[in-house]
């Protein structure tokens, strides 16, 4: 165990195995090394300061700081488990659903997590798609009346800066059929001072645009988090949170209910609590589906319905999300949260009327 002490204070994003071992993050190990040389490191200032320096277990280093752990794989897991690469017909474009499609601008983001499902991707800056890329990207969607929706993921779409995020707003703009934008982020909790008003006057500036943030424990919330969200909620956009279920960080129904409570004070809507992916390496930090299902039916009583999200599982090669909370039928009636089953008249097929 790593002696307990003040991290050491860092103004810059950590992004080697002797940084984190010098702000007090990681103690120094063959494996830190390997997985440094291998996979992409960034812990900025602002989560850095949330971790607790010398607890390994610590829920915020747990997500960002690489684990020994992670070089240990299960026969079920996949380098594709959520199937982009067979839906992409055009780099950086990936199109699972039938009325939106996903487009990678960036592969950087402005810290990394350990269970990303991009992980063997994410940090590459040359894989920034070209002007040239773009437009085969948004030719792609134009040729498809279908399609209303954008989602810009990445990497973190919100590395841009404003001109460029204006750019892909001018873009989705001048397709009619387009009627939304949103954009998966983790900036305002990462490196919330880039949420600046030009950022957000580029949002605004083409279709109606949401933004999706990533957040999975409380304390991310802290510090100046809540003012750059507090920046874009008062802009008039629209807020909501995705979070991953992850053993020991907040496979507990009370970091759970803080963290959405939370959210929800900070006009944050969530939205998906998702089942962690297939990634290699990612056995330790998985819970079972029957555990996550037992999270949702204790938080069912707790809390109002706008501050739970629909846990889902992404289905592995490409099926898409499904939901698999708990299910409240049960024979011949339904249980309320506390477990108490009420009858009710539940069909069981057959004429109705």
């Amino acid at each position: 165990m790593l002696q307990a002490k003040p991290p050491v204070c860092h103004r810059r994003t950590l992004r080697t195995a002797a940084e984190l071992v010098e702000a007090g993050l990681a103690r120094p190990s063959a494996a830190l090394d390997l997985l440094a040389e291998t996979t992409a490191i960034a812990v900025p200032p602002a989560l850095a300061e949330l971790m607790v320096a010398g607890q390994e277990n610590d829920p915020i280093a747990r997500q960002f700081v690489p684990s020994p752990d992670e070089l240990v794989t299960s026969a079920e897991e996949r380098a594709d488990p959520i199937g982009d690469e067979a839906y992409s017909p055009v780099k950086g474009l990936v199109h699972r659903y039938p009325d939106r499609v996903l487009i990678k601008p960036i592969l950087v983001c402005p810290v990394y997590c350990r269970f990303c499902f991009r992980k063997d991707r994410v940090g590459d800056a040359d894989a920034t798609l070209s002007a040239s890329e773009l437009d085969a990207a948004f030719a792609y969607v134009a040729a498809r009346p279908d399609l209303r929706e954008i989602i810009f993921t990445g990497g973190d779409p919100l590395m841009l800066n404003a001109a460029r995020l204006a750019d892909l707003a001018a873009r989705a703009a001048s397709i009619g059929h387009v009627e939304l934008t949103r954009f998966h982020t983790r900036v305002p909790i990462a490196t919330p001072e880039r949420v600046t008003a030009e950022l957000v006057a580029a949002l605004r500036s083409g279709p109606p645009a949401w933004v999706s943030v990533h957040v999975n424990h409380p304390r991310e919330l802290s510090g100046g988090a809540g003012a750059a969200l507090a920046r874009l909620a008062d802009a008039g956009i629209p807020l909501i949170a995705q979070t991953v279920l992850l053993k020991g960080v907040n496979d507990d129904a009370g970091v759970l209910e803080a963290l959405f409570r939370a959210l929800i004070r900070a006009r944050v809507r969530p939205y998906y609590l998702h089942h962690p992916d297939l990634v290699p390496g990612t056995s330790h930090l998985r819970p079972t589906i029957q555990e996550g299902q037992a999270l949702m039916r204790a938080l069912r009583g707790r809390l109002s319905g706008i501050a739970q999200p629909t846990y889902v599982l992404d289905i592995p090669g490409g099926a898409g999300k499904v939901p698999i909370g708990p299910d409240w039928l049960v024979e011949d009636g339904v249980q309320d949260a506390d477990g108490v089953v009420h009858a009710y008249p539940v069909a069981k097929g057959g004429p109705t009327c």
